[in-house]
């Protein structure tokens, strides 16, 4: 303590010296004193700004993840209230749940006249209107066999219809949900089949495309059963077969049930990408994965189906076909799981009714990369259709 006093005491006795032996002088001194001092402090102070500054970006930055983590969270929360309402909603409204299996709203491709099918590549092909019930227009494709595509240029609905009762087989073909006749997959397929010697006659269920109409399983499969029909008084004796894609595989089978009930069934029955029943695809199609642990998944997603009335239950109505039974089915499909389609071949096949007929299951490797809609691509589909089919194969040289 004694060393820290003597500085200052030194300095008093200075000032006090100085005083004493000039005033005016002793003023001046002490007054350029105290200017040091506070120049002195003002200096001391200096780097202190910049740190204030620093202090106040760093508020600011934090202050902005606050902010970002706020809205972040959220975010998160509407999210998450969402995913937990949609249960409930459908729950609630089953008819969201029909219209996400039929996808007849989606109307891929866009802004195309299903009333010019040679739009789409398709210039041997006519299209119709056809009324199986008073309040349901359905739109129809006709596709007649690549051999006669210059004879068709120009030709009326009637000239199609007579061409029916050609020696060519007909094939009826019922597409998936979503989408159009016109969809470019579909499309592909009817020159693949036309160029093997087929009629084909294709669809859009009530509801789909231009067609009229409100969409339920018993109003597809009554169009379906109405155009088979229709066929069948213009085709005569020729085979008609009948190939289903997809949801368009329930279509298939409910219509081919019914007609082995009433003892006209079909010559073959094809189906590509098949399920077992619609409870089952719906809890492996891959929208249901971020709902297939959610508790109570069965009541809130899979029951509300049922209440609607759609089952397209294919491996109960496979245990009352008795047509012969092809199933095409790729590994690597992502919509319908291919070992639903291996199941379903194994119930036809232990099926009684099928002691008569062949049942035949053609898988697609993975490598191949078919997935669920381009089995068209298949070098050996030509081969494959021979044969199953047989003797019904067209004489393709002609």
């Amino acid at each position: 303590m004694r060393k820290r006093t003597e500085p200052v005491a030194l300095e008093h006795e200075s000032c006090v010296a100085l005083g004493s032996s000039s005033p005016g002088l002793t003023a001046s001194v002490l007054d350029t004193d105290c200017r040091l001092k506070r120049n002195l402090r003002l200096a001391g102070k200096a780097p202190a700004e910049p740190r204030c500054a620093a202090d106040a970006g760093m508020k600011r930055a934090l202050g902005r993840r606050k902010g970002m983590w706020f809205q972040l969270r959220k975010i998160l929360l509407c999210i998450l209230g969402l995913y937990v309402a949609i249960p409930f909603l459908i729950r609630l409204c089953p008819g969201i749940q029909a219209k996400l299996i039929f996808l007849n709203f989606v109307r891929v491709p866009y802004f195309i006249d299903l009333k010019k099918p040679q739009d789409q590549g398709l210039n041997h092909t006519c299209n119709y209107y056809l009324q199986p019930e008073e309040d349901v227009t359905l739109g129809v494709w006709h596709t007649v066999p690549a051999v006669w595509w210059k004879t068709a240029q120009g030709k009326d609905q009637m000239w199609y219809e007579d061409a029916l009762a050609s020696s060519y087989p007909v094939i009826l073909y019922l597409h998936g949900n979503a989408g159009t006749r016109g969809g470019d997959h579909r499309v592909e397929l009817y020159k693949v089949l036309s160029s093997l010697g087929y009629h084909v006659v294709t669809f859009d269920y009530r509801g789909w495309g231009d067609s009229i109409g409100t969409p339920s399983e018993p109003g597809m499969t009554y169009d379906a059963l109405h155009v088979f029909d229709w066929i069948k008084a213009r085709s005569g004796d020729n085979p008609v077969y009948i190939w289903g894609h997809s949801l368009g595989t329930g279509v298939a089978t409910n219509l081919v049930r019914r007609l082995c009930e009433r003892e006209t069934p079909p010559d073959a029955l094809i189906l590509e990408s098949p399920f077992t029943n619609i409870r089952e695809e719906a809890k492996s199609h891959p929208f249901s994965v971020v709902y297939r642990f959610f508790p109570g998944f069965d009541w809130f997603f899979l029951d509300p189906i049922t209440n609607s009335g759609i089952k397209f239950a294919n491996d109960e109505n496979v245990k009352h076909i008795s047509c012969s039974l092809l199933i095409l089915h790729a590994e690597d499909d992502p919509v319908v799981p291919f070992h639903l389609g291996r199941k379903l071949y194994n119930i036809a096949a232990l099926s009684r009714s099928f002691r008569d007929f062949k049942v035949q299951f053609m898988p697609f490797h993975s490598d191949l990369g078919y997935r669920h809609k381009y089995i068209y691509k298949s070098p050996e589909l030509p081969r494959i259709l021979r044969e199953f089919l047989g003797k019904s194969e067209p004489e393709l040289q002609h």
